[in-house]
């Protein structure tokens, strides 16, 4: 709990926490047996800019103090570049690893996403990712017919 910076609420129910309260005392539980390996499935998620920029923090402050290696999914990698030593991208079968510099390239990009993408860097150091409109997604009612004897 003191770790995470959660002393204050601890004992609140986690339904009366703010979403990045809600964060730190999630991390705090995973951490209780003391892993080597954290895996985080989009802690920013749903948080504001400044409670992304806190429990990005709040991550690398726990690898560094607990020695523990972390594996992050996340759609916007902006919140936690400044942190990453290395990036995974995945699509369409296929994976690009590296450093951010080596992956997150228009060149990389587009090769993996077999379509154009430009990779431009704002005079602050974020990233804006840019490609070519998703094609339109085809939804199938998986459920038609569910329930019904001719179905």
């Amino acid at each position: 709990i003191a770790l995470v910076g959660a002393e204050a609420y601890a004992d609140r129910p986690i339904g009366r926490c703010s979403g990045g309260e809600q964060q730190r005392l999630l991390i705090a539980q995973a951490l209780v047996r003391r892993p080597e390996l954290l895996l985080l499935d989009e802690p920013l998620d749903s948080l504001d800019l400044p409670n992304q920029a806190a429990v990005a923090a709040l991550v690398g402050h726990v690898c560094r103090a607990e020695g523990v290696s972390v594996i992050m999914v996340a759609h916007d990698v902006n919140p936690i570049l400044s942190r990453l030593d290395r990036v995974v991208y995945l699509a369409e079968g296929g994976a690009v690893a590296g450093t951010p510099a080596e992956v997150i390239t228009s060149a990389t990009l587009s090769r993996l996403y077999s379509t154009p993408v430009e990779v431009l860097r704002t005079s602050d150091g974020r990233l804006v990712v840019v490609g070519q409109p998703e094609a339109p997604a085809v939804h199938t009612d998986r459920h038609a017919g569910a329930g019904r004897a001719d179905g």
